[in-house]
């Protein structure tokens, strides 16, 4: 098999020659990956380390400040919905992430402010020429390419406090809100998917409702407010044949019944040390219709482990999430962040390769 074949049969409950995998981190991760196996290029690290790869090729930068290429017309430090962003060093410096300075709908509490002082993102602003062009380089991988992320976007376009105190005592506004996001999301979507949908094997419908303790929102939150974008959603990516990629932080057990019953295929990423998330649990609940993704502690056991505390914590992931052989694709939880030893981001590799045969 190759790494798309591979991938492909793990997320379409096919037993696999052996179980795939797949890596997230961050840019200086990867630059000090580079460094460490003597490659130039991070493909190189795929092939060092055997990692199959989901390869997500979205044209459309979402929680980080856009490039010109994009929107020449926003201003530095902006991203494509006007959230205004300042980098934050953190690890000693070893690492940078953008975080919010300023909402973009922070200060407009009403409907009349936002119709009179914002626009929302248009498609005509993007360009999907090259798309094909880039899936095609990486033809004998799955290709991910499409996010839609309703309920982050609104946590970042209107504050975190605002856009979850709206739900509960200013439910028209956020209707709104929502309705706007969703507009634009779906839009594009079907623009990028008409441009390049034979080639993509993947797509994230996909949020963060769940925290270290439990869920963010009510699932009758969930309900009213983001269930029928995501069924609109779902049901468009299965018109093109794309399969259903849900990323969801924490402990979100009480949602998965439902997002399954929306169509969500392949789940992420699977704290499983969080209440509910048990990975033999999940495994007898849900393994014949979901496929999981991830698993491998990036909080304790990837940054502060022992390289036989990764060996052992893929050993039992193998054998809870794979326990028939299929179903699951090796990943870290979330970013592998650079004060994570090099030796045990190999050492996680290695370990699927050795206990990861079907």
């Amino acid at each position: 098999m190759n790494q798309r074949e591979r991938i492909l049969s793990a997320i379409q409950q096919k037993k696999p020659d052996r179980i795939p995998s797949d890596m997230w981190a961050t840019p200086e991760v990867i630059d000090e990956l580079k460094k460490y196996l003597g490659v130039e290029k991070e493909q190189g690290i795929w092939s060092a380390l055997g990692i199959d790869k989901i390869v997500n090729l979205t044209p459309m930068p979402l929680g980080v400040p856009v490039t010109p290429c994009f929107s020449p017309s926003l201003p530095p430090d902006t991203d494509i919905w006007g959230v205004e962003y300042i980098p934050k060093s953190y690890a000693e410096g070893r690492g940078i992430y953008w975080e919010v300075r300023k909402p973009s709908l922070g200060p407009l509490d009403t409907i009349e402010d936002i119709e009179q002082n914002y626009r929302f993102p248009r498609v005509d602003d993007f360009d999907f020429s090259s798309i094909v062009e880039k899936c095609e380089t990486f033809s004998n991988y799955a290709i991910e390419c499409g996010y839609i992320a309703p309920f982050y976007t609104y946590n970042t376009i209107r504050g975190l406090e605002k856009s979850l105190t709206d739900l509960a005592f200013n439910p028209e506004y956020a209707h709104f809100v929502i309705g706007g996001i969703c507009d634009f999301l779906y839009t594009y979507h079907v623009k990028l998917f008409e441009a390049a949908g034979k080639y993509i094997d993947i797509a994230e419908v996909t949020d963060d409702f769940g925290m270290q303790s439990g869920l963010m929102i009510s699932p009758g939150m969930f309900q009213e407010f983001f269930q029928p974008h995501y069924k609109k959603f779902i049901t468009l990516l299965k018109d093109f044949d794309i399969h259903v990629f849900h990323h969801d932080d924490g402990a979100m057990a009480p949602l998965i019944p439902e997002l399954i019953d929306l169509g969500v295929e392949i789940l992420n990423p699977v704290q499983w040390r969080l209440l509910g998330m048990e990975p033999s649990s999940l495994k007898k609940s849900f393994g014949k219709k979901l496929c999981f993704h991830g698993g491998v502690d990036n909080q304790e056991i990837l940054p502060f482990g022992s390289t036989g505390d990764v060996e052992k914590e893929v050993q039992f992931l193998l054998a809870s999430l794979a326990s028939d052989g299929t179903g699951y694709i090796v990943a870290p939880c979330h970013n592998i962040q650079p004060i994570t030893p090099m030796e045990n981001i190999v050492t996680m590799y290695k370990a699927v390769h050795h206990y990861g045969v079907v």
